[in-house]
Parts: structure tokens; C-alpha cells; sequence
């Protein structure tokens, strides 16, 4: 596991992979098959774990805590970072915090809570929650109505916040006066879009966020590093711009299907299913208060999955075999 300080640069240098957890049947923790999941998305370049809504973090109880993070730490290869979830209430966050305290983690995110919140109490919860775990924290924001700007602000200027994962969702993501407003105040370096590949080219062409958060990209880890690159490239250099461009849009095309199942099931558990699915992983049950989609969903997300697996395996067979990516003996 990536323990070196976090720098800006490095939410840009990697989608951030968001996977869902594998479980045995009685509901443990399953080491063998969150480390093949784990290896098969390192095997596509991606060097950033984001465990949180995917995984079910909003679930995991505080007595499995340190097990989950011992897990993680030593299933990631050296160079991968792993950003765990704490909360996202704040006794729950708290009691994590002094858990984290006692790792060599060097962030970790705060689920957001709907409801029974305000930005002045975020403020000051974020603050303790920070000092008590002895590193910066990466923030979830899916609601205007969860912190002001001006605060969300002052939380990054202080240090308190190293990123923020920006999950609001538009009807148009290009339409989105807050993310400008934050955009005046935060870098651009420090946001990285929150809600897999759908708004991920408008937010990084549009508002020039560093990267952004992917499930699918969990499956199809190459092609999704494929794309941030592609993007990247078609923003900065003009003469390459329409080749980037239509690379870009192909292989964000064939994320699409995938993506709309999961926006029209269910996030967390189409992914968590499709895996399972791809026979990359046994990812088991999902833990209680949720569980896995209706059967009558199976075979369509199981097509789906593997179609992208399929894709997955031709692009990176097809890129080991580009002159451009041979080592020389």
C-alpha cells in the first residue's frame, strides 16, 4: 500500500477505482477474493482503491473496523493507494478515526449523511474527526444542503480536507452553478468527480476536475485508464485533440450500458453482482441493510458484465501488442 504524503498531482494520475467487497456466506470478510479483484484492477494501471459506497462501508460495523483496513493494506500493492470510508454518522466516524489513528493510512473519506446536519456542525466534526485520525480527509458530497461552500473552502485551505469527490447529481452536468461556485475556491486538482463515467467527460473537459470515481472501471480497469488518458490528452494538446476525442467517446460508449443498469437498479448492488458475475471474484452476499438484485435482473447484468470483461480483454491484449508499450530485453 501507497503510504508516501498525498499530493495534488495524484488524483489526476489515476481513476479512482471504487470496488465493492467480497464477503463469505456467514458475512466475514473474504481476503482470497478482494485480493483477486484487487489484482485484476492493478493489472490495468489503476492505482487508486476507494472503498466506500460500493463496499458497503455504511454498514460495516466498528468491531471490524481494523480488520477491514489490515485486509485492504496488505491485499494493495505497494504502489496503490487505499482510501477506506469512515462514517457517516459522527460517533461512527469518530470511533473509526481512532482506529485510523493507529494505521499507516494517509486518508480517508467521510461518507456523506443525509439529514440531521448542518454546515457549521460539518465544519466542526470534520475538524475533530481529522485531528483525532491524524491525516487529512477526503469528503463526499451529494447535496447542496450538506456544507456551504465558503466552509468547504476554508476545511481544504486548513488542510483538513486534502480532496473532495463531488457527487451531485444534474439533469444536465454542465448546468451546475455550485460545482462553479466550488471551482472559484477549491482547486481543480483537489475535486474529483463522483459518480462513475456518465458526467465524467463533461466534468473534466467543462470544469477541468482531476479524474474521477468508477465501479465499472473495476471490470474494465485498462480501458478506463484508456480513457483518462484519452481525455487528458484532447484537453491539452489541440493538434490531437479530435483522434482523443473519439478515442475517448468509444471507450466511453462501452462503459454505457453497463452504467445505465447500475442508474436504473441499483448502483451498489448491480456492481457488486456483476462482478461476481465476470468470475473475476466471488464477492458473496452483500451485507445487510442491503442485499443482491432481484433475480429477474441476473441475466441481463451478467450479459452486460461480461461483454465489458470481453472488451476489457481485447483492449489490453491489443495494447501488450502495440510497438509503443514493448520493453526491449
Amino acid at each position: 500500500m501507497n503510504e508516501s504524503p498525498l499530493s495534488d498531482g495524484e488524483f489526476a494520475a489515476s481513476v479512482m477505482a471504487v470496488p465493492p467487497l467480497a464477503r463469505r456466506a456467514d458475512y466475514t470478510l473474504d481476503p482470497a477474493q478482494n485480493l483477486a479483484l484487487i489484482r485484476h484492477i492493478e493489472a490495468g494501471g489503476v492505482r487508486t482503491l476507494l472503498y466506500g459506497g460500493n463496499a458497503n462501508l455504511y454498514h460495516v460495523a466498528v468491531s471490524e473496523y481494523r480488520e477491514l483496513l489490515d485486509l485492504l493494506a496488505e491485499a494493495a500493492g505497494p504502489g496503490t493507494r487505499v482510501i477506506p470510508a469512515l462514517g457517516p454518522d459522527y460517533g461512527k466516524m469518530l470511533d473509526e478515526a481512532r482506529i485510523l489513528a493507529q494505521t499507516r493510512y494517509r486518508t480517508a473519506m467521510v461518507l456523506p449523511l443525509g439529514g440531521f446536519t448542518t454546515s457549521e456542525g460539518v465544519e466542526t466534526g470534520l475538524t475533530r474527526i481529522a485531528d483525532t485520525a491524524g491525516m487529512p480527509l477526503t469528503l463526499y458530497i451529494k447535496s447542496e444542503n450538506y456544507v456551504a461552500v465558503d466552509t468547504l473552502a476554508r476545511l481544504v485551505e486548513r488542510g483538513t480536507l486534502s480532496a473532495v469527490k463531488y457527487a451531485i447529481p444534474r439533469d444536465n452536468p454542465a448546468d451546475d452553478p455550485y460545482l462553479r461556485r466550488l471551482l472559484q475556491r477549491v482547486p481543480a486538482a483537489k475535486i474529483v468527480s463522483g459518480m462513475g463515467e456518465r458526467p465524467a467527460l463533461v466534468h473534466l473537459r467543462e470544469f477541468g476536475l482531476a479524474a474521477w470515481t468508477t465501479g465499472s472501471g473495476c471490470i474494465a480497469p485498462s480501458m478506463v485508464m484508456a480513457l483518462l488518458r484519452a481525455v487528458q490528452s484532447g484537453r491539452s494538446a489541440d493538434s490531437a485533440g479530435s483522434a482523443d476525442h473519439d478515442t475517448a467517446q468509444r471507450l466511453y460508449d462501452a462503459f454505457m450500458p453497463l452504467e445505465t443498469l447500475r442508474n436504473d437498479i441499483s448502483l451498489i448492488r448491480v456492481l457488486h453482482d456483476a462482478i461476481t458475475f465476470t468470475g473475476l471474484a466471488d464477492m458473496g452476499p452483500l451485507q445487510p441493510l442491503l442485499s443482491s438484485t432481484p433475480r429477474e435482473h441476473h441475466a441481463k447484468i451478467a450479459q452486460t458484465a461480461r461483454t465489458l470483461l470481453a472488451l476489457e480483454r481485447e483492449f489490453a491484449r491489443t495494447q501488450s501488442n502495440r510497438p509503443d508499450t514493448q520493453t526491449t530485453p
